[in-house]
């Protein structure tokens, strides 16, 4: 590349202290860019550059299944600067492993491929100013969510998937054992694993999870964060004159708002969810213990009904038009009332096994949970095994329920209190009648909640129950439902729900 002379270096630095920062939050529609700004931006006289890419990274860059074309934010962006630049972009395909050495190396004049800055890499190569500033999340099935994100890393049957030789993976090891993490060449690779079930997350930055997710509709969702300060820029190679020019055309993107207009188009897209059916007003009959927190239960200051049902069944009656009428309905005997159609819907926290499958229906999983001990906050089980063989030890659990089910796998039955609600075994544990209660992951953070300063989370039993609406067999309302749902996990509603009671 030719140099740049001192007079455009002058202009470079009173434009970066005059310009303002863009980020990834979405403000404004793309605009349009038939003549972009020129004025005051070096002339770089129609020069080719070469600028590696992986098209294996949406939203960056990535081959279009349906035309064959290459299309994402690093094209767009690129194409854009070499505009306003005046330079000719050629576009040449690189995998991502020993890319570093051969930008050091000056094989390539850009790379344009979604990179972290890090000191480290800053000492082979430079970087422009960063164009973005990112986070890394989980990236997991859409029928499975992670409620307690302490508990899936403790899960030692957990396998986490991501790309080889980046900051991901780095993180990835920050989180979880090495013997859990599964590296591959790429992350479509990793993806691909997620949704034939061989692994249960991805570790991933922010902006590539939502392109994954648009690009597998309604097969992913994004879990629970792990970073949030990783920015994204361009590579170059050491002492390239390209740094100054592309950083102009950054700052005046940035000062201008085409980078927020480019960022918001491939960072924050919006997706056109199917339309929901309409119930056309009708009342249903919502059954709740109000005895089970967060899922329900009565507010002791205000008297009031809350928690995670009352909140998704109204939603979910807000956007397919029908009018929740909550009726209090003890769990003993439950499912043969909905057999019998005896109420609408059962919200209240079921998980779904194949044995009630047979005599209800029910909807798609909104979480995924597991089994726990709760216990008082002034004890601790530092080795269940020993717990459980310990005969002077007592669990309390609720009549009828999975957790009792799971109590009987692990204590003997003379060792196990079977109570008519959680409320009564939450109330004998605090008493120091029994010494733990099998319940729920999220429930006991409910009852821990309830009760701040006395109960603490102890072992984990199980980690893979999955937590469903119940419907009288045959019920019309399971597909409206299941559609109301899978729209809440698109969008991001239903995730904001469970953030907003399973991990207050």
């Amino acid at each position: 590349m030719k140099r740049i002379g001192l007079l455009w270096l002058l202009v470079v630095a009173s434009m970066v202290l005059a310009a303002c920062g863009g980020g990834a939050t979405p403000t404004a529609e793309p605009m349009a860019t038939e003549e972009p700004m020129t004025g005051g931006l070096p002339d770089l006289g129609g020069e080719p550059v070469t600028v590696a890419v992986e098209n294996a990274y949406p939203p960056f860059n990535n081959i279009d299944e349906a035309t064959g074309e290459a299309v994402g934010w690093d094209y767009d962006v690129v194409r854009y600067i070499c505009e306003i630049l005046n330079c000719v972009p050629d576009f040449q395909e690189s995998s991502w492993d020993g890319i570093f050495p051969a930008m050091q190396a000056g094989e390539f004049d850009w790379l344009a491929d979604g990179v972290t800055y890090t000191d480290e890499r800053a000492q082979i190569v430079d970087f422009s100013v960063p164009y973005v500033t990112i986070g890394q999340v989980l990236l997991i099935n859409a029928s499975d969510s992670i409620p307690d994100l302490a508990a899936f890393i403790a899960d030692s049957t957990k396998l986490v998937g991501t790309q080889l030789g980046t900051t991901n993976e780095i993180v990835a090891k920050d989180y979880f054992p090495v013997d859990r993490i599964k590296s591959f060449e790429d992350f479509p690779g990793a993806v691909s694993a997620l949704i034939a079930g061989d692994i249960d997350a991805v570790v991933i930055d922010t902006v590539s999870a939502v392109g994954f997710i648009g690009a597998n509709p309604g097969k992913l969702v994004v879990g629970p964060s792990l970073t949030s300060d990783e920015q994204l820029a361009f590579v170059f190679p050491p002492g390239s004159d390209l740094v100054a020019a592309v950083d102009a055309a950054l700052e005046a993107m940035k000062a201008d708002g085409t980078l927020q207009a480019f960022n918001d188009k491939w960072f924050n897209p919006k997706i056109e969810a199917p339309p929901l059916p309409d119930l056309g007003g009708e009342p249903v009959t919502v059954a709740v213990e109000n005895a089970y927190p967060p899922f329900n239960n009565i507010d002791e200051a205000t008297g009031e009904a809350v928690g995670w049902d009352y909140d998704v069944v109204r939603y979910i009656c807000e956007i397919l038009n029908c009018v929740p009428d909550f009726q209090e309905s003890s769990w003993d005997g439950i499912f043969p009332a909905m057999q019998a159609g005896e109420f609408d819907w059962l919200a209240d926290g079921v998980t779904y096994t194949d044995e009630r499958a047979q005599i209800v229906d029910f909807s798609v999983p909104y979480v995924t949970i597991g089994q726990v001990l709760l216990i008082n906050a002034s004890d601790s089980i530092p080795d269940l095994a020993a717990f459980i063989a310990d005969s002077t030890k007592l669990v309390g659990t609720q009549l009828g329920t999975t957790n009792e089910i799971v109590a009987k796998d692990y204590f003997p039955v003379d060792r196990i209190k079977s109570f008519e609600d959680f409320p009564g075994a939450v109330s004998a544990l605090i008493a120091g009648d029994i010494d733990a209660v099998v319940i729920d992951t999220v429930s006991a953070v409910g009852f821990i909640g309830a009760n701040p300063g006395k109960l603490v989370v102890g072992p984990s039993l199980t980690s893979d129950e999955q937590l469903a609406f119940v419907f009288p067999p045959g019920s019309d309302l399971v597909a409206a439902v299941d559609a109301a749902l899978e729209a809440m996990k698109a969008d991001g509603t239903l995730q904001a729900f469970n953030d907003k009671w399973f991990n207050p």
